[in-house]
């Protein structure tokens, strides 16, 4: 989300660039990104403190993801599971709408560059982030969102692999 909005300015408003993205507005981001993503890992664990017992199956995944654990319990989590499903869709909608506004407007505005070249360097920046923002939001709804009756132990290991490990190593690449 940062990312994209970071562009979006860039691109569509370069000569005010500097006063907008001023050191106090980037703390202030990064503030409020972490205060949700503590919020966030609170919820999941709380919802997790709260399973009594757990079926005899083996997790598959190289980590105990809070939505892979609820999947296992033998008590009920249905109110647990519209907690999860309503998170999801908030930390997924709200920073998917962003980017595509972001995106929608960065679009807009390199077709309005006169220059081949130009429009060139634009897309090939543009290009790469919004390939692994798509990437890591497929890969992790699958991972939190996927459905009990679709359970594939091997797609959640490869999905889980791809957003923790593979989309992070991408970053350099494309901050760079």
């Amino acid at each position: 989300q940062a990312l994209a909005y970071d562009r979006f300015l860039a691109i569509c408003h370069p000569r005010h660039y500097l006063v907008i993205m001023s050191p106090r507005h980037c703390g202030f981001l990064t503030l409020v990104s972490f205060l949700l993503s503590l919020l966030d890992s609170q919820l999941h664990s709380f919802m997790t403190l709260n399973i009594t017992s757990f079926k005899d199956v083996e997790i598959s995944n190289f980590f105990c993801d809070p939505s892979q654990l609820l999947n296992l319990s033998c008590s009920n989590t249905f109110s647990d599971n519209i907690v999860k499903y309503f998170l999801g869709a908030f930390y997924g909608l709200f920073p998917i709408s962003g980017i595509l506004f972001s995106y929608y407007k960065i679009i807009s505005s390199i077709l309005r560059i006169p220059s081949l070249g130009g429009k060139y360097k634009a897309f090939s920046t543009c290009g790469s982030h919004l390939a692994v923002v798509c990437l890591f939001l497929v890969t992790a709804s699958t991972v939190y969102l996927g459905s009990v009756a679709s359970h594939s132990p091997r797609n959640d290991v490869v999905a889980s692999l791809m957003y923790t490990v593979v989309t992070p190593m991408l970053n350099p690449f494309i901050c760079s």
